[in-house]
């Protein structure tokens, strides 16, 4: 088998508890869709933002969507979940297998700072195997900001990058470039999957391993069934795109060692740009944001 198919789910959803309708959207694809074998949901849809429904994994949210996958017998990507991990909170995401096994669990490696406030980051990247089928790689909205994470993906072997988003500002145009970008450089599928409704502006995109769009989809809900073709990515990184760029051979063969990942001192350039915050947040001399107290 050197194909797989897709449905990612972009679905208008609302700050709460939407566990229940993201199960119903999710067994109607299965009626309709009986070909499809996975389904891929946008980030933090089940819970929204909330920080106060983090819970462990395994947890309550974790095992609905296990039963889910037993019942449907689809692979779920069902977005993302704010884990309680300790004292802390993670972004993470997991696979789950059509007989109810958690396969991985991917934990987002960088939150939206200063604005995704009270998460911790992630420290590994993620692949896992659809037996038969081929790897796929984790990642999680604004981590594909940093192209070394894609390209770690790619290095570890993924021809498919899963991509759960929750974007709402106007740098979703932008998104989407960089989708392109990232399935381009790294010669996979890129399925950058946004939620919509209160949560969320849409526009999700899946990328083939040219950067040519596959479908991009509107602002409101969509179903988005795609048979992926894992012979294509492999005779695109054997040959270029239409017999053009080997960029991953070039990678793998030009043995070098960029500056950033090399050099023990820090960037001055950098340095400079000063602390991480939000525009027009107050700063103390030591270059910590104040806060602000309310006055009696």
């Amino acid at each position: 088998m050197t194909t797989f198919a897709i449905a990612a789910l972009q679905l208008a959803l609302e700050q709460r508890d939407n566990c229940a309708e993201i199960a119903d959207e999710i067994r109607r694809l299965k009626r309709r869709f009986p070909w499809v074998q996975m389904a891929l949901v946008g980030e933090l849809a089940a819970f929204g933002v909330d920080l106060a429904a983090a819970q462990p994994m395994p947890g309550s949210a974790e095992d609905f969507f296990r039963d889910l996958a037993r019942e449907t017998g689809l692979w779920l990507a069902p977005g993302s979940l704010y884990e309680q991990r300790g004292q802390a909170v993670y972004n993470t995401m997991p696979v789950i297998n059509p007989v109810g096994d958690v396969v991985a669990r991917y934990s987002k490696m960088y939150p939206f700072t200063p604005y995704e406030r009270g998460v911790s980051c992630g420290a590994e990247c993620v692949v896992f195997d659809v037996p038969g089928a081929g790897r796929f790689g984790l990642s999680i909205c604004y981590d594909m900001w940093f192209a070394e994470t894609t390209r770690t993906l790619a290095w570890m072997g993924a021809e498919v990058v899963l991509h759960p988003s929750m974007t709402n500002t106007i740098d979703r145009d932008v998104e989407i470039c960089i989708a392109r970008a990232s399935a381009a450089a790294n010669q996979c599928y890129f399925l950058d999957i946004n939620v919509a409704g209160q949560l969320g502006n849409g526009r999700s995109v899946i990328v083939g391993p040219g950067g040519e769009v596959i479908h991009q989809a509107g602002e409101g809900r969509e179903i988005m069934p795609v048979e992926l073709d894992l012979a294509y990515v492999r005779r695109v990184r054997e040959s270029g795109w239409h017999g053009l760029g080997q960029p991953l051979k070039s990678f793998r063969d030009g043995a070098r060692a960029f500056p950033p990942y090399a050099e023990p001192d820090r960037s001055e350039a950098l340095d400079g740009l000063g602390p991480l915050v939000k525009p027009g947040e107050p700063i103390s001399a030591d270059g910590k944001v104040e806060q602000l107290r309310k006055k009696t």
